[in-house]
């Protein structure tokens, strides 16, 4: 039996309809992703479920007895409270019975009639043992505690981030049946989305989740929902299975439409035929063509993809930022200690690590905005730099959209293309009736779209994103990330969006500790391939002795200090590297299709093919580890 369902649901705000005539449930157990555009009704639906919200016209139905918890996308406190108490309130009705309790207990010793409280006594001690609610303070100290929280903590003092996870404590204490999370990933680092993957793994209870996260909900998912033009549609498997599903069945869909429009436009010519025709036409073919008509008229199309440009100004020097021994230190605490790079136009760099260890710090001496305690900082020529800051303080609430991208002008200029800004603002997706709206009325979804739109609508050829993918749907991410693919600057990027990585930088600063920054080629996955190998070679080799001859043949081979330049052919060599790898690659995804095919396995002869292909398959993946190791060497040397 379902857990919650909304059946023949209806619900909208302005022109378009957020639910129509749309179904929905969920069982035990079930860990369902829900997805869309920005503004589709998402987090409205959720807020139904939770009973928050009302149904225009349509049925909700939860199991009597269910408890369902919620955590907003900017989950709120009462100010002045700390950790324990924002936790406590999850369990404010368990909370209320003991207060209750207790004001029963204290009120029986001054009674003169005592049956009445003693039988009240009595009834509420049942409730408190049915739920469980004498153990409210261990639940909530556990639950603090499993979350690395700490207890006494003044919210007012806490990031983003651990702000994040006490509303999940607040939510977790309670035990419910079925959770509710919107944007639950935002503000979270890296480690803290990999626990967070960990910990609803292993949740009893069912989980609706809202997040444009692809990576995390490739792992929880069971199933996908798309709330798509006011319909539910529900795919089984995780987010790439939906993406399968989804490809298929929108080039259905566009051929349905196709063959649709074809017929109306033929009963249209015929309609139009002269006097005589329309004299003896077949008055149900003229009902059907009305019929037609209202089924187009009713037909709502895909919402229109963003479209991004930005220009990347005036071409900067070769150089962008040379850091020699760099250090910098906040009292006792050392951010950045003893770090060197050379970055040069074109780079696309991945800044990782944990909130509060000091990335905007790096990014600022990397820019020569902040100086450093030791080292030098050398900038390159002619350096354009545009910011993406995930406060989105550049957003003015009074002022309109149409002013917040061009301030005193009704055109703007990209490249060598002018534009009105009422057209520009319809490439993000902003009708033209908003375009002197103010910044107030935005979702925050489309308040990252607005800053998109305001950062590219400037000339950069440096670009720092600081958390661009918050709140942004999964179809304008796509579209961000080949935009900055094809971006001819220099690009800095702080996110924790672990495919939005991979498919953009070509080099990651990672924190490593104790103000140690450590550079790896590549994205998220090559920075875990290359630091996790080197973890182990560590570990490895730490308790060996080497032999005395072998350490002298090694000395012997060594370079001399200073002398780090390659030769010729190891520069030939870390050219050939990047293709060498390209097409191990190939080979490994051409053999795993081949192994997956269950015609490899059938005939005589079947047998020794299996052995051959496993047996290449197995040495691709050593000659891959190979090059790696020798391509980050190169690297490393060459730099």
């Amino acid at each position: 039996m379902a857990l919650a369902s909304v059946s023949s649901a209806h619900l909208a705000f302005g022109l378009h309809a957020l639910l129509d005539n749309a179904d929905f449930s969920i069982e035990a157990g079930e860990r369902v992703a829900l997805i869309g555009r920005n503004g589709c009704g998402k987090s409205t639906l959720a807020r139904i479920l939770a009973g928050e919200d009302d149904l225009d016209d349509g049925l909700v139905v939860r199991d009597s007895g269910m408890r369902v918890a919620r955590v907003a996308q900017e989950p709120e406190f009462e100010s002045g409270n700390t950790v324990f108490e924002a936790v406590a309130a999850g369990l404010a009705v368990e909370v209320a019975q003991i207060e209750r309790y207790e004001q029963l207990s204290a009120a029986l010793a001054s009674a003169h009639d005592t049956r009445p409280l003693l039988e009240q006594l009595h009834e509420l001690q049942v409730e408190l043992e049915a739920s469980g609610a004498w153990s409210v303070r261990s639940r909530i100290e556990r639950v603090i505690d499993r979350l690395g929280l700490e207890p006494r903590a003044l919210l007012s003092t806490l990031s983003g981030g651990t702000r994040k996870r006490v509303a999940l404590a607040r939510a977790l204490v309670s035990e419910p049946d079925l959770l509710l999370l919107d944007e639950p990933t935002n503000h979270l680092d890296l480690s803290s989305i990999t626990w967070l993957e960990d910990l609803l793994l292993g949740y009893a209870g069912a989980i609706i989740v809202i997040t444009h996260d692809r990576r995390f909900l490739d792992r929880i998912a069971t199933r996908v929902v798309e709330l798509d033009r006011g319909r539910l549609l529900s795919y089984p498997g995780n987010y790439a299975s939906y993406q399968r599903f989804k490809n298929e069945q929108l080039a259905t869909e566009r051929t349905v439409a196709e063959k649709f429009d074809k017929v109306l436009a033929q009963e249209e010519v015929w309609i139009r035929q002269g006097v005589e025709a329309r004299r003896t036409r077949n008055q149900g073919r003229v009902l059907r063509l009305e019929a037609l008509r209202r089924e187009r008229a009713a037909r709502r199309e895909r919402s229109g993809q963003v479209r991004l440009d930005i220009s990347a100004g005036e071409r900067s020097g070769k150089l962008v930022a040379e850091l020699i021994g760099v250090s910098k230190s906040f009292g006792a605490n050392t951010v950045v200690r003893d770090f060197s790079t050379t970055i040069v136009r074109g780079d696309k760099i991945g800044v990782i690590g944990n909130n509060g260890v000091g990335k905007t710090t790096l990014l600022r001496l990397i820019l020569g905005e902040l100086a450093p305690d030791t080292g030098t900082v050398r900038l390159g020529s002619g350096l354009q730099i545009a910011y993406f800051d995930q406060m989105r303080r550049a957003l003015d609430d009074d002022a309109t959209l149409a002013d917040t991208i061009s301030p005193g002008s009704e055109w703007i200029e990209i490249g060598e293309r002018r534009t009105h800004v009422i057209s520009y603002l319809g490439d993000f997706l902003f009708p033209p009736e908003r375009a002197r709206a103010p910044v107030s009325s935005l979702s925050g979804g489309e308040r990252n779209r607005l800053l998109l739109a305001r950062l590219f609508a400037r000339p950069a050829n440096v670009l720092v994103l600081d958390e661009p993918t918050n709140d942004l749907d999964i179809d304008t991410l796509e579209l961000l990330e080949a935009l900055l693919q094809e971006y001819a600057g220099t690009l800095f990027l702080v996110t924790h969006d672990r495919d939005f990585l991979d498919n953009v930088v070509t080099q990651t600063i990672v924190a490593e500790g104790d103000g140690r920054w450590v550079e790896y080629a590549g994205g998220y996955d090559d920075w875990m391939l290359q630091s996790g190998r080197t973890a182990r070679s560590r570990e490895e080799t730490a308790p060996l002795r080497e032999p005395a001859p072998a350490r002298r043949q090694l000395e012997r081979a060594a370079p001399e200090p200073g002398s780090t330049r390659l030769s010729w052919r190891q520069q030939r060599e870390l050219e050939g590297l990047p293709a060498r790898i390209a097409a191990l690659e190939q080979e490994q995804r051409l053999l795993h299709q081949r192994l997956a095919d269950p015609a490899l396995y059938r005939g005589e002869e079947s047998g020794e093919d299996v052995r051959n292909a496993k047996t290449r398959a197995e040495n691709i993946e050593v000659e891959l580890l190979e090059c790696l190791t020798r391509w980050e060497d190169l690297e490393s040397r060459s730099s």
